[in-house]
């Protein structure tokens, strides 16, 4: 089954997402965000948003470079980082979370580079890795070399451009295959962002995301995205099915939005409002049949 393809539908959010058990509390669900910085504090709020929306019930956002007056006035638990070796900082800010999001809006200095590495070297948790902390794992081989030994699951979710940076070469026609190579070679989760998006593990398993659409064809959709997927990894799914129902329910979120200029901070209420509408549907699919299945042939309860 490691090998194993599956378009991903609305009944597998229902069944593989695990719902807040009667007893829970804020930091059950809890999301470290680090993020954003001087002029790109958008990313920032994007993504810790997105997390918020789609379950987690403390976000704790670390922002390098930024000024107390300058941190987003919502409910996340937000905090001024260094403008440099800020690794040490951050690691202290995450403590409690149980997934990290790391990367939108960073910039790309050598001293942003070398604490993405500490971050990925020391922080147990999954991790989401995404736009500049994409860029600080180098290229060629050095994105498996950083990401060797990570004591924590990792996805990467870069579009055409950043995946030809990590690779040196574009995804080409076969993008499943390409997107496979980049699992495999580094350990991590790949979500490969395109009109279908595909999500490989590095086992070689596919899931394929149809429901995206023009409409997320704007700025900070993508730190949308990393939120969700941090708020699914710290609910407790595995980082194949955190990334891959991320992006469906991204997807279909923005097929809730205007036709017409829809825009990154649209989102994250609609996404709300897919999950609440998804958590009702019953029987699962797709994925959900498949993952039952699998824990059957293990001999797991399903």
């Amino acid at each position: 089954s490691g090998a194993a393809a599956q378009l991903v539908e609305d009944a597998d959010v229902a069944a593989l997402l695990p719902p807040a058990p009667r007893e829970s509390h804020k930091w059950r669900v809890a999301v470290g965000v680090v993020a954003g910085g001087p002029g790109m504090m958008g990313a920032a709020r994007f993504c810790s948003s997105a997390a918020q929306r789609a379950g987690a019930g403390m976000v704790r956002l670390g922002v390098p470079g930024a000024e107390a007056r300058d941190l987003p006035p919502d409910e996340a638990v937000s905090a001024a980082l260094p403008s440099a070796s800020w690794g040490e900082a951050a690691l202290s800010l995450l403590d409690p979370t149980s997934a990290l999001v790391l990367g939108p809006g960073l910039g790309r200095s050598d001293s942003t580079r070398a604490a993405v590495r500490l971050l990925l070297d020391r922080a147990t948790m999954p991790v989401v890795l995404d736009a500049d902390g994409l860029h600080a794992l180098g290229s060629g081989d050095e994105p498996a070399a950083a990401l060797h030994g990570r004591p924590g699951p990792t996805v990467l979710t870069p579009h055409d451009g950043e995946f030809a940076a990590l690779t040196g070469a574009a995804p080409g026609p076969d993008r499943p295959g390409a997107a496979r190579r980049l699992a495999a070679a580094t350990g991590a989760v790949v979500l490969l962002k395109g009109s279908t998006t595909v999500v490989a593990a590095p086992d070689g398993a596919l899931r394929f995301v149809t429901s995206g659409s023009p409409r997320l064809a704007t700025a900070g959709t993508g730190d949308v995205l990393s939120g969700i997927i941090g708020a699914f990894l710290a609910r407790g799914l595995p980082a194949l099915d955190a990334a891959a129902l991320a992006a469906h329910v991204h997807g279909r979120a923005a097929g809730r939005g205007r036709p017409v200029g829809l825009v990154a901070s649209d989102l994250p209420g609609l996404v709300s409002d897919v999950l609440s509408e998804l958590s009702d549907v019953g029987a699962p699919s797709g994925v959900a049949a498949l993952s039952r299945a699998d824990a059957r042939s293990a001999g797991e309860p399903a």
